[in-house]
């Protein structure tokens, strides 16, 4: 099982990367997904990743006090919304569709603003 959870965590942090340069692919779902696999699967895997700096700067103060700063706000809002766009734009012809991402995404957007405590910029 180890050697899965490191795999799994190899593969989310590569998409991860990937979607930290890409606005079509969320980085955020990835880079969860690898805090998550290297703590199950390899301790000094899990202290790299805790060193860096793309974890340092957007995950390490919602880890330890469920908080982030507008910036890391904004950046995961605007990441996740460009790729609700396109999907709210393919679905042009499925109004049931465009209703459930809309509600999708405001739940969203109401969560990242409303219950995730702001930090002010350091």
């Amino acid at each position: 099982m180890k050697y899965l959870y490191i795999a799994l965590g190899l593969v989310c942090l590569a998409l991860g990367a990937v979607g930290a340069v890409l606005p079509l692919l969320p980085a955020t779902p990835f880079l969860l997904g690898t805090c998550f696999f290297f703590a199950k699967g390899s301790d000094r895997l899990n202290r790299w990743f805790l060193s860096t700096k793309l974890y340092q700067k957007n995950f390490k103060s919602f880890r330890e006090q469920r908080a982030m700063t507008w910036r890391t706000k904004i950046g995961i809002m605007v990441t996740v919304t460009l790729t609700m766009s396109i999907g709210f734009i393919m679905m042009h012809e499925v109004l049931i569709g465009r209703i459930v991402l809309g509600c999708v995404w405001l739940f969203h957007v109401y969560y990242f603003i409303f219950r995730i405590r702001t930090l002010d910029a350091e």
